[in-house]
């Protein structure tokens, strides 16, 4: 039986993130849009960030939690509607997609923290994979898992994705090779690629392997600080947003948390 303490806490949590959810739009909103903010600079109305699906796994859980399918419900809904107006064709996704509250139709597509609108930033692509490697596993339909095959096959096959497998920032960054990785991008796709790999999908094995090939990059001192240094980190070199001159090649505590989660998983998938 679930620890209650830890049910309450988690299906309150689901609660109050469903009090975001725009029925117009059939979104949860991510940031808002009043004060002075540089998000309300931008004329948004109901702005939704790629970043946001990987709080779906929340309402899915809290569905199993309490029996409430109000939470797995909207997050089917962002789910869906994410997948309409999120992505372009060749796979890859803009970072924050602006609805109308009136009317829930699309007002705005850009990429906030990448180099460009319609640019690749690299950490979006890794919360897409994830976000919807999850979907899949919670819902089991197809498209979910579809999608997150299709946007990682445009990273892995980005003809300025460096040969240690770890993103630049943004692949379109106009300084390539001289630009900063992100090591909480990979370290995310890796996370996802493992769950993946153990889906029905042609050639499965080859999502393990290339999640092995991203880890030994990241375990090398390239990447793995040495214990004690870098902030008690584990993972230097990740960045937070270029475009606000914000965390810039530095440790970011996700970075960390999907690097350990990976390293679980693979652990477990060699068991």
């Amino acid at each position: 039986m679930p620890d209650t303490a830890y049910t309450n806490v988690m299906v309150q949590a689901a609660k109050s993130l469903s009090t975001r959810f725009r029925p117009n739009a059939g979104v949860i909103q991510s940031w808002n849009v009043n004060g002075n903010s540089w998000q309300s600079k931008r004329g948004w109305e109901c702005p939704v960030i790629i970043d946001n699906m990987m709080n779906l796994e929340l309402l899915f859980e809290a569905t199993k939690l309490s029996g409430d399918s109000t939470f797995y419900n909207i997050a089917v809904a962002h789910a869906d509607r994410t997948l309409a107006e999120h992505f372009r064709p060749d796979g890859s996704c803009y970072h924050v997609v602006d609805y109308s509250i009136e009317d829930g139709s699309v007002r705005h597509r850009q990429t906030a923290q990448g180099y460009a609108d319609e640019s690749v930033w690299s950490r979006g692509q890794a919360w897409a994979i994830y976000g919807f490697t999850v979907c899949y596993r919670e819902t089991k339909d197809r498209k979910y898992l579809d999608q997150a095959l299709k946007t990682f096959a445009m990273m892995k096959n980005h003809p300025r994705m460096p040969e240690d497998l770890i993103p630049y920032w943004d692949m379109d960054a106009p300084n390539i090779p001289d630009e900063p990785r992100d090591a909480s991008s990979a370290s995310c796709i890796a996370s996802a690629l493992y769950e993946i790999s153990t889906y029905d999908v042609p050639d499965a094995a080859s999502y393990k392997d290339y999640a092995d090939r991203i880890m030994q990059s990241l375990a090398t001192p390239a990447y793995r600080a040495e214990v004690g240094t870098n902030g008690r980190f584990l993972l230097m070199h990740s960045v937070g947003s270029i475009p606000h001159n914000s965390e810039i090649d530095v440790p970011l505590n996700y970075a960390d948390y999907y690097f350990m989660e990976a390293l679980k998983r693979k652990k477990d998938l060699e068991k």
